[in-house]
């Protein structure tokens, strides 16, 4: 199990990193502007993606910022918001490499921001909807570029399990 999700860390953070050198070569306009996704903007997807991991990660190692809202804007200029993202994803990586195949069996008892009802999952659960969600939400992102005419990155499992040798 751990190896499985490692593999889920590193390419996370594989694909953060190509995402964001895409979204480096765009106008602050083309950033900010509102195209119709979710979260308005590119710049309000990346930090909505930044929000939910930091929420999700103090529920599963209660340490670390929980924003309340899941539209936060937690940094407005991109640099700032890529060092932080960068900084989340070796949190990620760091956290699952810590765990004990044991450590892979915990249950999580957390309330969601949408509904107070208090819900308990499987923390392989939790792991699997976090990496889920990001690769939705940068989708979105790599839709966005691709419709602002401008080259967006690949992103396939399978591409990074062939460049890096994980998973392989």
């Amino acid at each position: 199990m751990r190896t499985h999700f490692a593999m889920l860390a590193a390419y996370n953070a594989w694909c953060n990193q190509r995402l964001y050198d895409a979204v480096a070569e765009l106008t602050d306009s083309e950033y900010r502007a509102d195209r119709g996704a979710f979260f308005k903007s590119i710049h309000g997807t990346l930090n909505h993606l930044l929000t939910t991991d930091r929420i999700w990660m103090r529920r599963i190692t209660g340490q670390g910022d929980a924003p309340s809202r899941l539209d936060a804007i937690l940094f407005e200029e991109f640099g700032s918001l890529r060092d932080a993202r960068w900084k989340e994803d070796e949190r990620i990586m760091s956290y699952v490499d810590g765990l004990s195949e044991e450590g892979f069996r915990a249950r999580i008892q957390y309330r969601p921001i949408t509904d107070p009802t208090p819900v308990e999952q499987p923390l392989t659960s939790i792991l699997s909807h976090i990496f889920n969600h990001q690769t939705h939400h940068r989708g979105q992102v790599h839709a966005l570029l691709t419709g602002l005419g401008h080259t967006a990155p690949a992103l396939d499992l399978t591409l990074f399990q062939r460049v890096s040798g994980v998973g392989m």
